[in-house]
């Protein structure tokens, strides 16, 4: 759900302004309006010109840190070294920040780094991932050259040289191997030098200023030989390594001091923005500051700011107001929010689609994957991940593990287990009757299609109702009734359902009543003519939409039995390939084959199951239930 903001303003004394900054950031529950654009404001944007620098070396840094942790695991696990002994081992951990200016301290070195001195560090740092970057075109380029010179084998250049000096030019010559003519070795003295697939690689050594004339393509001189090219390659390696090993050693010993700078720029930034955003009343003398509080938090900040002495005003909430948004949902709930933040938040305004969404998701990702051993794969993965990883990741893998529940659940009830159809197995033959056909979950996927675009526009004009009111709404709940009165009058017979003859007149009159209401009183206090020709035009477009959304579900049936159908296909792979081997040989290569090719579906499945579920929640729900967003996100004046 979304959080309910409450709108204070506070009015402060300009010599006790700072002194109210730092109370507010200490109790880290004000979200202060924007009422100034940053850009005026050229203190702000050095420092996030500097933060995004931080930002981007430390992503550095860490990749370099984590590559080098698991070169360690690697070699510990080798027998070569033991971790627990390593000189700069251990978890890198952030320092306290200062108050204001932006100064970090090492935990581990004691050190204090001041602003410019860490602009000086992001410099060298940048200086060294630009040598770096440098070399390692230096590199690729010397390798083309290495490669292409390899071709003429290995020569001294000073022997070329040497026949130049002599009054010889040797020319470099290539053709197709049915062009070459042994007559140019007695006419040209040619040599072959090489001879790869069908072309021929030769040289021929003439007197300066005889005329060549051969059917062949000049090859381009070159201008090293292989030894001194591998020379080069060689020192450019040792440069190369050298650039690495001092990044490495700024990343051992300084990546918690730019960490820590980091925070205290995002401090400092937040709080000059603090500043920029107060205006000044009654001659500079009085500093004003309008800010947003969730309502289980005014209590708190009231009674602080009371006893400071501090004057505070709530204030009414306008339409013109851009009220930030903070959702507030159970564990189970939270999971799906960063799938809401992918979209846009909702604004205030709106209902937080993620508890709306959050079932149908589930529902859809293990209808698109579709299969019991799969789902129980991506359960025991999940969890036996989540015991190695840090707090960051665990939600992802409890996400996963949802995700793999509903499969393992989907899976068990259309009868497939890693490729293989439990019905057709004699053990379970009677359970057959039991467990959903794949003919009937194409039927099934329509059908929860066309719930969920029912439900999507029940929340619609449910979102209509708490905005404008009933008579707003009236319409919006007439469609959704009448589609509904109108689809059990449809559906009800084809399931062998029927209805008594009176029952099945009041769902008539219900569909006249309804469609009366969505026609003629589309839009209350218009007159009755022009809501009649509006509510045509919604009527087409109402039904054109509902058919064409809801077929879309059929994805779900597909996804699903492509994945089913490929698991087949590798498990019926894996047995005809291997049926002629030795029955104890036959094992390892039936299991290479099973792995990869379940590995490969379980791959693309995941993506699948994914991409259309998401596809489903941000076209089909998000249209049908009229969703608006940009919501802005909240963010509280607090100290990190």
């Amino acid at each position: 759900m979304i959080v309910k903001m409450n709108k204070y303003a506070f009015l402060v004394y300009h010599k006790e302004y700072d002194a109210f900054l730092e109370r507010l950031r200490s109790l880290g529950v004000v979200h202060v309006k924007a009422t100034k654009h940053v850009a005026d404001n050229p203190v702000i944007m050095e420092l996030t010109a500097v933060h995004k620098r931080v930002t981007t070396q430390l992503a550095c840094l860490n990749s370099l840190l984590e590559a080098e942790d698991a070169r360690r695991n690697a070699d510990a696990q080798a027998g070569q070294i033991d971790v627990q002994k390593q000189e700069h081992g251990g978890e890198r951990t952030k320092t306290d920040a200062g108050k204001q200016s932006a100064v970090a301290e090492s935990a581990s070195t004691g050190k204090r780094l001041s602003f410019e001195d860490g602009v000086k560090l992001l410099g060298h740092i940048e200086e060294l991932r630009d040598k770096l970057g440098k070399s390692k075109l230096s590199l690729l380029s010397l390798e083309k050259e290495r490669d292409a010179i390899s071709i003429w084998g290995d020569f001294e250049y000073e022997t070329l040289e040497k026949l130049h000096g002599a009054g010889y030019t040797v020319t470099f010559l290539t053709c197709p191997a049915s062009h070459y003519d042994e007559v140019w070795e007695n006419d040209y003295n040619a040599f072959v030098v090489n001879k790869i697939q069908s072309v021929v690689y030769f040289i021929t050594i003439m007197p300066s200023g005889a005329t060549l004339t051969i059917d062949a393509d000049r090859a381009k001189m070159p201008v090293k030989d292989y030894r001194r090219i591998m020379a080069d390659i060689r020192e450019e390696e040792e440069r190369r390594k050298a650039l690495e090993a001092k990044l490495l050693d700024v990343a051992r010993n300084d990546y918690d001091l730019l960490n820590s700078l980091k925070s205290d720029i995002e401090n400092e930034a937040a709080w000059n923005d603090a500043l920029l955003q107060a205006d000044r009343k009654a001659g500079d003398k009085l500093m004003f500051l309008e800010g947003w509080i969730p309502d289980d938090e005014t209590a708190k900040m009231e009674t602080s700011l009371a006893d400071a002495g501090y004057y505070y005003l709530k204030r009414e909430i306008t339409d013109e107001d851009d009220i930030p948004v903070k959702l507030k949902n159970n564990r189970i709930v939270k999971l799906f929010e960063p799938f809401t933040k992918l979209y846009s938040l909702p604004n205030y305004n709106e209902f937080d689609p993620t508890p709306l969404f959050a079932p149908f998701f589930m529902l859809f990702f293990g209808l698109c994957f579709c299969d019991g051993g799969y789902g129980l794969l991506l359960i025991s993965i999940a969890g036996y991940f989540k015991r190695k990883v840090g707090a960051g990741m665990k939600p992802i893998l409890s996400l996963l593990q949802c995700f793999g529940a509903a499969t393992l659940v989907i899976g068990l009830v259309t009868g497939s287990f890693f490729g293989v159809s439990l019905v057709d197995i004699e053990y379970f033959s009677s359970l057959k009757k039991y467990l959903i056909s794949s003919d009937r979950i194409m039927t099934i996927s329509l059908v929860i299609g066309f719930f969920h675009v029912l439900f999507a526009k029940s929340i619609a004009a449910c979102k209509i109702k708490v905005q404008r009111g009933w008579k707003y709404s009236l319409s919006a709940f007439a469609w959704v009734v009448l589609i509904l009165a109108f689809a059990c009058i449809l559906a009800l017979p084809m399931l062998n359902v029927h209805l008594p003859g009176t029952l099945e007149r009041i769902l008539y009159g219900i569909v006249i009543l309804s469609a009366a209401i969505a026609i003629f009183y589309n839009t209350p206090g218009k007159n009755v003519f022009l809501n009649f020709g509006s509510g045509l035009w919604i009527t087409y477009n109402t039904v054109s939409g509902i058919i064409g959304d809801v077929l879309s579900y059929i994805r779900l049936y597909a996804i699903g039995l492509t994945g089913g159908l490929l698991g087949g296909v590798f498990n019926s792979i894996a047995i005809d390939m291997t049926a002629s081997m030795n029955p104890f040989v036959r094992w390892l290569p039936m299991l290479l084959i099973l792995v990869v090719g379940h590995a490969l579906n379980i791959a693309l499945s995941m993506i699948s199951s994914l991409v259309h579920p998401l596809r489903l929640v941000y076209v089909e729900y998000y249209k049908n239930s009229e969703f608006e967003g940009g919501g802005k996100n909240y963010k509280p004046f607090k100290k990190i």
